[in-house]
């Protein structure tokens, strides 16, 4: 008993000096962002972002930033920024985000909006998500798994916009991710907002993005009722199209992963209760099977 606590003092206090430094990189992380509040024109003036008191803004490098180094996702670049809550760090187990992105394909139409069976639809998408896990894994990031329709998609044709939102598991991760997807439709693109967070969190999401709806929208001019059928690009799908993620597939595999399915996974900061438990259960499972090996042997045969 001796040794096994002189043994656990250690490793706590390894683990607590381990912690002191995921600390620190975690501070200067955060520190080294740079939030933006108020009105917000995306880059290219594609469109407006006029944020209230409970939401920041981050450019798109310090959003590529967030995604790939804190969160593990392949490279983010093209994003148009993130939006925030003001009062939540991203990297909270609480902290969620919305990541911007644009499509410029050509105006999408709606007609197909009352056609589409959202059931197969999801099939298919199952079975493409499991298909690009091999070539996943062998660039170094975990196996996706899409489990099903955490929202099942709906269009608002008065507004021109389609919500759903995604079920994920991530291998390795501990918690399944909520990735809730918005398109607002515009004159000839689309505006991509993709609210990033844990499963748990999907009462809470749905409400916050109601606001992030709200203050987010084209241009005007660039907006869907803009559209010009003289002048104007046509985009070659529709609406189930843009759900299944046909327009990321020409972005090349990781812009696919990427645009389809973000990982909402923390990798900076590893909170020191936590890895101490860690080590707790590593070394008393040790422990254990040290005792078990040792134990005496007992015979159970009653014949």
């Amino acid at each position: 008993m001796k040794r096994f606590l002189l043994g656990l003092a250690a490793l706590v206090l390894a683990a607590a000096a381990h912690a002191d430094t995921n600390a620190d990189k975690a501070k200067q992380f955060l520190d080294s962002l740079q939030f933006q509040d108020g009105k917000i024109t995306l880059p290219g003036n594609i469109a407006t972002l006029d944020l209230p008191s409970g939401f920041r803004y981050l450019p798109p490098e310090q959003a590529k930033r967030v995604l790939h180094d804190a969160w593990g996702n392949p490279d983010g670049s093209g994003t148009l920024g993130m939006i925030v809550p003001a009062q939540l760090s991203v990297l909270d187990d609480a902290g969620w985000a919305v990541v911007i992105t644009y499509d410029k394909d050509g105006h999408v139409k709606d007609d197909d909006a009352n056609s589409i069976d959202y059931a197969d639809l999801l099939k298919d998408m199952q079975q493409g998500v499991e298909e690009a896990n091999e070539e996943r894994k062998k660039a170094g990031y975990p196996a996706t798994h899409l489990i099903g329709w955490a929202e099942s998609p709906r269009y608002d044709a008065a507004s021109h916009k389609l919500y759903w939102a995604k079920e994920l598991e991530f291998d390795g991760a501990q918690h399944r991710t909520l990735n809730y997807n918005v398109r607002v439709l515009g004159r000839e693109d689309v505006l991509v907002l993709n609210a990033v967070a844990g499963m748990d969190q999907l009462n809470m999401v749905k409400r916050e993005m109601k606001s992030v709806i709200a203050f987010s929208d084209f241009a005007p001019g660039s907006r869907y009722t803009d559209f010009n059928g003289s002048t104007d690009k046509v985009a070659e799908y529709g609406l189930a199209a843009l759900v299944a993620g046909g327009v990321a597939a020409k972005l090349g595999f990781f812009g696919k992963l990427f645009a389809l399915l973000i990982a909402f996974k923390k990798l900076i900061l590893i909170g020191g209760a936590a890895l101490v438990g860690w080590l707790y259960k590593l070394f008393t499972g040790r422990e254990r099977k040290s005792a078990v090996e040792n134990a005496p042997t007992v015979n159970l045969d009653k014949s």
